[in-house]
């Protein structure tokens, strides 16, 4: 399945003529963060053809931190019959390194990140557990590393995908017109 893909810098010039419909597929954690002032937020969890289109019609653009997560969400859409998708070619971090105007909000620990944090605790946990405990507390650490293997190999991850559903990546929040409406009812357009 092929997925189209657009420039940050050919998204700025279509932000700039006019309604873009730009879905942010990360967490809402990640998105108060930083995001592209015209995006909204819909985590790739929670997306669903039917609630991509509001209002605006031409493609849909969708945008994650790095490109992965984006293209993700262009095959769950394009496997559901929606056809005109298009993944932002390298995310955020591609649009916010080509100078490109950004929102920051408060600071969060990335979905990556907590990957990273969790498998590591997981692996020395099992390390420790079975050379202190019982030699079947190995079977952590190598499940952890079979588990890492197949979303090398699958550009899916379990984990990743289970951290994402924590509440503290599940905070309250919604873009309307480049402002972030935080949970204490403070706006942020910086």
């Amino acid at each position: 399945m092929t997925v189209a893909t657009i420039t940050p810098r050919e998204l700025a010039e279509l932000c700039a003529r006019g309604d873009v419909n730009l879905i942010d597929v990360r967490t809402p954690a990640e998105f108060r963060e930083i995001h592209i002032p015209a995006a909204r937020n819909i985590p790739l969890s929670d997306l669903r053809p039917d609630a991509c289109s509001p209002g605006v019609g031409g493609p849909v653009y969708l945008v994650c931190r790095s490109g992965g997560r984006g293209r993700q969400a262009c095959e769950k859409l394009l496997a559901a019959g929606r056809a005109d998708v298009v993944n932002v070619d390298g995310g955020t971090l591609a649009w916010e390194h080509s100078g490109l105007p950004v929102v920051r909000g408060k600071k969060s620990i990335s979905l990556e990140r907590q990957v990273r944090i969790a498998a590591g605790s997981l692996v020395l946990l099992g390390c420790g557990l079975g050379w202190r405990v019982h030699a079947g507390f190995f079977a952590v650490p190598a499940f952890i590393g079979a588990g890492l293997v197949f979303a090398g190999v699958t550009d899916t991850c379990g984990m990743g995908m289970l951290l994402a559903r924590a509440p503290w990546n599940r905070a309250r929040t919604c873009a309307t017109n480049g402002a972030v409406k935080m949970d204490d009812n403070r706006s942020s357009t910086s």
